[in-house]
């Protein structure tokens, strides 16, 4: 099983006023964080996407290990960064688990089972998405059948929309007494997700 996964980091950061993919967090950054636990995962293919905010983010991020997506496009959403990568996803991976930027809490251990739970299904689900206590969340994994959907997607929450569609296969990898782990879009969640960090 061929594991592939995609880290979207092209956001502009607007309500931060300044990347927040290069904001201080623990011993990395916001998006280094990320970017650490996929490398502790073991995937054999790890892409991540930048947009208007690459040069500061190259000079402030360690990328060693991750192919990098420009994509031109960033201000149209998520949905340009899943475009612009899925054509790099390694011809030999069945889909790829597909993770936030700023949202470093998610650990190794649960991309390795999504990517698992969707190779062991029969047939292939066309999607999985991670069900927390509190609802749905990411990562998700999206299967090669899907592509050409994924390309046609515009705009933010487009995945969701695809996925929520009916049109394809969802399944769900619950995950009991876990909460979907925040992501920071605000300086007052960058605050709390570093409170919540701070050790006791």
């Amino acid at each position: 099983m061929f594991r592939s996964a995609v880290v979207l980091a092209a956001g502009s950061s607007r309500r931060l006023g300044r990347p927040k993919q290069t904001l201080p967090f623990r011993d990395t950054t916001l998006l280094g964080a990320t970017l650490e636990v996929v490398g502790a995962s073991g995937v054999d293919q790890a892409l991540v996407t930048l947009g208007g905010a690459a040069p500061q983010v190259r000079a402030a991020v360690d990328l060693d290990g991750f192919e990098v997506v420009e994509v031109e496009d960033h201000g149209q959403g998520c949905a340009a960064s899943i475009v612009a990568a899925v054509d790099r996803v390694d011809p030999a991976a069945d889909g790829f688990v597909l993770l936030l930027g700023d949202q470093p809490g998610v650990d190794a251990g649960q991309i390795r089972a999504l990517a698992a739970f969707a190779a062991e299904n029969e047939p292939v689900p066309d999607a999985v998405l991670t069900r927390y206590d509190d609802g749905p969340g990411h990562p998700l994994w999206l299967s090669r059948a899907r592509f050409a959907d994924l390309r046609r997607l515009h705009g933010d929450k487009a995945v969701w929309k695809l996925l929520d569609s009916g049109d394809l296969d969802v399944r769900e990898l619950a995950l009991p007494g876990r909460t979907v782990p925040p992501d920071v879009d605000t300086w007052d969640d960058y605050e709390a997700l570093c409170r919540a960090a701070a050790p006791a």
